[in-house]
């Protein structure tokens, strides 16, 4: 429900909240508390299995990625709650999957439907931690100013200013002003965007070079801002979060990075012919939803999205870099547990499927990747360095992170805790991870078989160990329909219904119009 009610009033009251009515019957903060490991949490928007550590692609060039994979437990078979960033983002954060929570589509504003909802960083804030963050964390125009004690750019606005072009409306084209390209305090940063505002959708689905350098991304000032916090000293453990907002739509990286992809040597997505055949009624609609390959494909422009997809991925990386490094600087860098993830894959034609928003492997196949220092007590058999080929879903990390840190479990999550088996990547492990489209749509994948099933009738089954691409539907086949049966059993039967909430626009927020 929205609110009318002045802005200074709206900041008050959340600064009121984070600071002492959400507190929890804490302690006072001693010496043991002192102790605990700090937390960094990157965040990658969009980011799908093309990267090196996963091997989807085989011009990504990801050498920060891997190198971190090569000193974390890489879980190469880590998917999300759903195929949608918030509530992905929401059941990550929250710990608890959609069907528990209600919060299923973009468009629903997560905090309305779970007003009383702790969240990861404002359950490790009561524990004592100091919490802070940048970028996007949240979905786009949804920030929670009571999880965090500081953020970039602000509690209220957390995406920073990206570059994006002036359109010429008589010509249809669009195109980047130019700069004397100097990085300056007050570099008007030419043209400039502060997502999400709605009103140019001609840059939704777009790709160009940016003449500009890095350090005058959005993304950069997000990495330095942590980067910084790491040279301050801190008197109580710290939980950080860095939000990367590439390889998100519109794929504007600077120019630097599409020269590492010449257009004339780009490799398209693996392809089958016959792969849409045997697909239900609904999974067509599913691949065809907007019809982008048609028009990509017509416009001759495939080669060029994917270009300016593994040259977002590239640019990414290099800031993933740049803070990781900043951490091994550091001070804290023996003592601070680093989680890289994303909220979802992406597809790029496979399927004649572009974006996000469908429930195959690659879309629901994400980023996860979790370092434990030997210097974090109680920790020392962690096997960093190995990947893990288990079945997990990124709400584990909500219980795996205060199982590591000594915290007790926080109240109805559905997450699994992954310590088990970052001390034994080769664990038995059996537990199903259920992704969910929107209410009606769900993904089963346990062991080698992904089922899927649209709005309780059409479905699909496919073995991802002998068919990876999942190219071949076999939930027709006689012999299979006992596995298929399993698998369907698994869809939660208790499920919240949708809440529906008003509308929200970036402009409410900022004027405090919104109440979170």
């Amino acid at each position: 429900m929205q609110k009318s009610i002045d802005r200074r009033k709206f900041i008050s009251m959340a600064g009121l909240a984070s600071l002492g009515l959400l507190m929890p019957d804490c302690k006072t903060l001693n010496d043991n508390t002192r102790q605990k490991p700090n937390i960094l949490m990157i965040s990658i928007d969009d980011l799908n299995n093309w990267i090196e550590p996963l091997g989807g692609h085989p011009q990504a060039q990801t050498p920060n990625l891997q190198r971190f994979a090569d000193q974390a437990v890489n879980f190469t078979n880590a998917y999300c709650a759903s195929p949608s960033c918030c509530p992905s983002r929401t059941a990550l954060m929250t710990g608890k999957h959609p069907h528990v929570t209600g919060v299923y589509e973009n468009r629903q504003i997560w905090r309305h439907v779970l007003p009383n909802e702790i969240t990861l960083p404002e359950y490790f804030r009561q524990a004592g931690y100091w919490t802070a963050g940048a970028g996007k964390i949240y979905h786009n125009n949804m920030p929670d100013p009571r999880s965090w004690n500081d953020y970039y750019p602000s509690k209220i606005k957390h995406m920073p200013d990206y570059y994006l072009p002036d359109y010429d409306s008589t010509s249809g084209s669009r195109y980047f002003k130019k700069t004397d390209n100097e990085i300056r305090e007050d570099d008007p940063k030419g043209v400039t965007f502060n997502m999400p505002v709605f009103d140019k959708m001609y840059i939704a689905f777009d790709f160009e070079p940016l003449p500009f350098k890095t350090e005058q991304t959005g993304d950069y000032s997000s990495v330095k801002w942590i980067s910084d916090q790491f040279k301050r000293r801190h008197d109580k453990p710290f939980f950080l979060a860095c939000g990367l907002y590439r390889p998100h739509l519109p794929w504007y990286v600077p120019q630097e990075f599409y020269d590492k992809f010449p257009l004339d040597e780009i490799q398209l997505p693996e392809m089958y012919d016959e792969d849409l055949e045997d697909l239900p009624e609904l999974g067509k609609r599913t691949a065809h939803r907007g019809n982008y390959h048609k028009h990509v494909v017509k416009a001759g422009l495939w080669k060029k999205a994917v270009q300016g997809y593994l040259a977002s991925i590239c640019y990414a990386d290099h800031l993933v870099g740049q803070l990781l490094r900043s951490l091994e600087e550091s001070e804290y860098a023996d003592n601070t547990i680093v989680v890289v993830y994303s909220d979802h894959g992406w597809q790029l034609g496979e399927k004649e499927h572009w974006r996000k928003f469908a429930l195959w492997e690659n879309v629901i196949n994400s980023v996860c990747m979790v370092k434990v220092p030997k210097g974090v007590a109680g920790n020392s058999d962690i096997k960093n360095g190995t990947t893990c080929d288990k079945n997990v879903s990124l709400v584990d990390i909500f219980p795996t992170l205060t199982d590591l840190c000594g915290l007790p479990s926080k109240e109805g999550i559905t997450g699994k805790s992954l310590a088990p088996l970052l001390s034994n990547p080769t664990k038995q492990w059996n537990n199903p991870v259920i992704t969910s489209l929107n209410d009606n749509h769900y993904s089963v994948i346990q062991d080698q078989w992904h089922y899927i099933n649209y709005a309780g009738k059409d479905e699909e089954l496919y073995n991802l160990k002998e068919d990876p691409n999942e190219w071949h539907n076999r939930a027709d086949e006689a012999s299979l329909k006992h596995v298929k049966q399993k698998l369907k059993d698994l869809i939660p039967k208790d499920r919240h219904e949708y809440v529906k909430t008003a509308p929200i626009r970036w402009e409410d927020v900022l004027n405090g119009k919104i109440e979170f």
